[in-house]
C-alpha cells in the first residue's frame, strides 16, 4: 500500500522539477533548476571554450573548471570540495579533447539556503546545484557532450525506517528525522526516458552517509535500495530535461510566463523614468 508523506507526495515521488533558462550576459549558457516552487534552488553559468592561463593550458583537452557558490558569504571548504566534486561527475559527460588549450568554466550559485541540520550544503541543494550545471552546459551548445547528468536526494526516515525521494525542508532535518541520508547522481545517453529498465542511466557519483552517533553500521543492501530509487527518480528529471530542451509547451510554460514578468517589470520601470 502506498505510503504518503505530510505534503501528499509518495515514498518514491518528487517535487516536479522546475526548469528556466535564464539567458545571463556575458556566459555563453545560463539555466536555473528547482525542485518544486519552494524547494532547493540553483543557478549555474557556463563559459567556454574559452581563453586558459598558460599554467593551467592542456595540451590535449580543455581545462574543466567548476566553482560553487553558497547563497551568502564567500565560498568555503564546503563548497570548494562539492565544486571539486561536480567537476568530476560531470567531466566524463564532456568530450573535452575536441578543445585543446582552452578552458570550460561553469559557475554554480546556490539561490537558497541549505536546509540541512547537519554539515554540508543540504542533499537537496545540491542534486538542484549538479541539475543546473548540467542544464547549463546544454544550453551552450558549446561543448559536445557523450551523456548526460542528473541528480536527486535520498534519505531514510529514523522511525519507520522507510527511503523517501527528494526530502522536503520538515524532512531533511538530519538526525532529527533522517538517520541516512545523501544525493545520487547518473550518467544518461540516448533518447528520452522509455520507461524500460536498460534506459537508466549509470550512477557516477553519490555522497550517501550517516551522522548519526550510535547509528547503524553501513549497510550494502540499504545503500541498493536507495540507488535504485534515486534512479528512477533521476529518470524522470533526465525525461523533464529533455523535454524542456525539445520545445514541450507544457514543460516551459511556467519560464515562458517567468519572462514576461520579467519584461513586463522592465517596462514599467522605463515608463517610470
Amino acid at each position: 500500500m502506498p505510503i504518503s508523506r505530510h505534503d501528499g507526495r509518495q515514498t518514491h515521488e518528487s517535487r516536479p522539477p522546475k526548469i528556466t533558462f535564464e539567458a545571463l550576459s556575458r556566459v555563453d549558457g545560463s539555466a536555473r533548476f528547482s525542485f518544486g516552487s519552494t524547494g532547493p534552488s540553483a543557478l549555474s553559468s557556463v563559459s567556454g571554450p574559452i581563453e586558459v592561463r598558460l599554467a593551467a593550458e592542456n595540451a590535449s583537452q580543455a581545462t574543466f573548471d567548476v566553482l560553487v557558490r553558497p547563497l551568502s558569504n564567500v565560498p568555503a571548504t564546503e563548497a570548494k570540495a562539492l565544486g571539486a566534486a561536480v567537476k568530476g561527475l560531470l567531466a566524463p559527460s564532456l568530450i573535452l579533447w575536441q578543445n585543446p588549450r582552452t578552458m570550460v568554466q561553469v559557475v554554480a550559485q546556490a539561490m537558497t539556503a541549505t536546509v540541512s541540520a547537519g554539515p554540508g550544503l543540504g542533499d537537496g541543494l545540491v542534486a538542484a546545484i549538479i541539475n543546473a550545471s548540467t542544464l547549463a552546459i546544454l544550453n551552450a551548445g558549446s561543448m559536445p557532450m557523450q551523456g548526460v547528468v542528473c541528480a536527486v536526494a535520498v534519505g531514510r526516515r529514523r522511525g519507520d525506517r522507510l527511503l523517501i525521494v527528494d526530502p522536503d525542508e520538515k524532512e531533511e532535518a538530519v538526525g532529527k528525522v533522517l538517520d541516512i541520508h545523501g544525493c545520487f547522481a547518473f550518467m544518461f545517453a540516448g533518447k528520452e526516458h522509455t520507461g524500460k529498465k536498460e534506459s537508466r542511466g549509470r550512477c557516477v557519483w553519490t555522497n550517501w552517509r550517516t551522522v548519526v552517533k550510535g547509528g547503524d553500521v553501513f549497510d550494502e543492501k540499504v545503500l541498493r535500495e536507495a540507488r535504485n530509487l534515486a534512479a528512477e527518480a533521476a529518470e524522470r528529471v533526465y525525461a523533464a530535461i529533455f523535454r524542456s530542451l525539445s520545445g514541450d509547451k507544457n514543460e516551459i510554460k511556467e519560464d515562458v510566463i517567468e519572462r514576461e514578468d520579467r519584461d513586463s517589470e522592465d517596462d514599467d520601470d522605463k515608463m517610470e523614468i
